[in-house]
């Protein structure tokens, strides 16, 4: 198993009134899994997701990654193991506006001393494979959405994740762009990427291979994609 978290659960305090976000999560995901988590806006799904990409740490239970057990990680450990073991796909792209397509996927190899010119060859694979090497020299500003979020895809792959964690990847983008980046996911997942992916979307969440229901913060189904359909 990449992942094990066992009766997780997430509390916020402000103004002495205490917020649940997640309650008693348990469930795990294998190496090549695709995994989608589904609900509702406000159930918990990107608060989970940010504790599974060591963002945020859970207020109760246990995490473990890759046999790990998160919560006795040092902040180094945590920040070192982000860097080299976890890529990530936002919603809103978070590309770096002043660099380069090139620049903004080779980001993640600069600060893990990855040598210039290996960088360099890395930095062609992946953006040969999500179908953006035209692209390289432009500035994001130059790219459409569903470009955009194929070079945020690119970022993460280029650091060869054994997790790729995608918090609502198509909810920025228009419906033919949405299913191309969905196709993509798809075809990484199929040549052995771990993903798990948080989405509203019914249509989008029955690609993945497993489906993960939340519900207020609480687990409320786990099942077979093909049963979303």
């Amino acid at each position: 198993m990449i992942v094990e978290v066992e009766q997780l659960g997430k509390s916020y305090v402000a103004e002495d009134v205490e917020t649940r976000a997640l309650r008693g999560i348990t469930f795990a995901i294998e190496r090549g899994e695709y995994v989608a988590v589904e609900g509702p806006s406000g159930c918990g799904k990107s608060t989970l997701l940010a504790i599974l990409g060591l963002l945020d740490a859970p207020t109760t239970g246990r995490y473990r990654l890759g046999g790990r057990a998160v919560e006795k990680l040092s902040a180094r450990e945590r920040a070192v193991i982000r860097n080299r073991e976890i890529g990530f796909v936002f919603q809103n792209f978070n590309l770096v506006g002043d660099l380069t397509v090139a620049e903004n996927v080779e980001m993640p190899l600069v600060y893990r001393g990855v040598s210039r010119g290996q960088r360099r060859v890395r930095v062609a694979e992946v953006l040969e494979r999500v179908g953006l090497a035209h692209r390289a020299g432009h500035l994001p500003m130059r790219l459409s959405g569903g470009e955009q979020q194929r070079a945020a895809v690119a970022r993460a792959l280029a650091g060869e994740p054994s997790l790729l964690l995608a918090d609502e990847p198509t909810g920025n983008l228009d419906t033919a762009n949405g299913e191309a980046v969905m196709e993509l996911l798809a075809e990484l997942n199929a040549a052995g990427s771990t993903i798990v992916m948080v989405t509203h979307d019914r249509r989008f969440a029955s690609q993945a291979r497993r489906v993960i229901g939340l519900v207020d913060g609480m687990l409320v189904d786990q099942r077979e994609a093909t049963a979303a359909m």
